[in-house]
């Protein structure tokens, strides 16, 4: 048994045990709070971008979402038309005389949207997003889906089966959208490319039907290109190369925000105004803050009742 100072004595595998959990949620409580604390300074300190004339890179970005053409997507649980959800399910477990609520299912919807503001569109590629949405719903019910919303509730569906916690977050088309990423733009000619590698390019396509690039460019018929030939074979690889650079030049602009691939750089999506996810930021830092001195305390007092005792 360990004494901590006078008011408990733990036996040696249940102390060993809070003092790695206590330590571990320290440790925790100080990652939180630091990194909540840098993203709101990416928020307040990152100036926001048009669309149109935003910089290849870390932009921030505010607009409309928009389907972009498809059909909404419909949430697994409370069946709700949205562009993005996240859902989880929970049960509720007795075991003994401790009692808990355990993750049985979880997802999120990974199809880009689109953002719009008054100078353009951007897709938003959600995976590996950290995304605060505004809109979230939790209910309880006692099956593990609640498919068509048949939920028993009250105190005859509580005496019935499993517990069940259903929560639910999603973003809704034309509601506005906080964006933080990496942001790039592709076709327009933006992607230059040396004419003599894509004309090689083409030689090795033509040459993986070899007998079609012989029947084409073997003019003496003896069933093999010889020098001559192959130089007629370079020249029409460069004039095809030459066309595929204004086909390409002349495709519409597509503008992408995703993750970085950069580590450290946020990507951060939100239906927050800027100003509340910034301050729902801090506040988040705040309450790690406050775990942090909780579980330092409580840390503290056990370290130094191990090596009072030692």
């Amino acid at each position: 048994m360990i004494n901590v100072h006078g008011i408990m004595l733990l036996p040696h595998g249940y102390f060993f045990l809070l003092l790695a959990l206590s330590s571990l949620a320290t440790l925790y409580a100080l990652y939180r709070m630091l990194t909540r604390l840098r993203r709101a300074r990416w928020v307040e300190d990152t100036p926001t971008s048009r669309i149109r004339s935003a910089a290849q890179g870390l932009v921030e970005l505010n607009g409309e979402l928009d389907a972009g053409g498809h059909a909404p997507l419909v949430s697994p649980l409370a069946e709700i038309d949205c562009l993005w959800y996240r859902f989880r399910v929970e049960e509720y477990r007795r075991s003994g005389k401790t009692s808990q609520w355990r993750t049985v299912e979880q997802g999120v919807s990974e199809r880009p949207f689109l953002l719009r503001d008054a100078t353009g569109s951007c897709w938003i590629d959600p995976q590996g997003a950290e995304v605060h949405p505004h809109k979230r719903r939790r209910w309880e019910g006692h099956k593990r889906w609640p498919a068509g919303h048949s939920l028993r509730t009250g105190l005859l569906g509580s005496l019935i089966g499993s517990r069940y916690r259903y929560t639910e977050e999603w973003f809704s088309e034309g509601e506005s959208l906080y964006a933080l990423g990496w942001f790039q733009s592709r076709g327009g000619g933006r992607e230059t490319q040396d004419q003599s590698s894509v004309a090689r390019q083409v030689i090795s396509q033509w040459k993986a039907d070899y007998p079609d690039l012989v029947a084409r460019f073997d003019q003496n018929k003896d069933g093999q290109l010889d020098m001559q030939e192959w130089d007629r074979v370079r020249a029409a690889a460069e004039t095809e190369a030459e066309h595929r650079a204004r086909v390409a030049g002349r495709a519409a602009v597509v503008h992408m925000l995703g993750k970085p691939s950069v580590s450290g750089l946020p990507f951060l999506l939100s239906d927050h105004h800027e100003e509340h996810f910034s301050e729902h930021l801090r506040r988040q830092s705040r309450w790690s803050l406050a775990g942090l001195f909780a579980a330092s305390v409580f840390s503290g007092a056990l370290w130094l009742a191990l090596l009072s005792g030692s």
